[in-house]
């Protein structure tokens, strides 16, 4: 299913339309999205014991959303 507008501001909240684009242009869907969150929001132990790197657009993802929150 495509990702949509409303699905990226569902995970991520009131972001800047640019952002949106960038995101939608990956061609990720809702999942990938929310797997790519959750792993940024996810503490470091966590992440270090359980969860393996996201792949493909998830990674992707990751990669976008470090910048935002780099910029921040």
């Amino acid at each position: 299913m495509t990702l949509t507008r409303d699905d990226v501001i569902s995970v991520l909240g009131p972001v800047d339309d640019s952002l949106v684009a960038e995101i939608l242009a990956t061609g990720a869907s809702l999942m990938e999205l929310e797997q790519a969150w959750a792993w940024l929001n996810a503490d470091a132990a966590q992440i270090d014991a359980h969860a393996p790197l996201p792949t493909g657009r998830a990674a992707r993802l990751v990669d976008i959303l470090s910048a935002l929150d780099d910029e921040q």
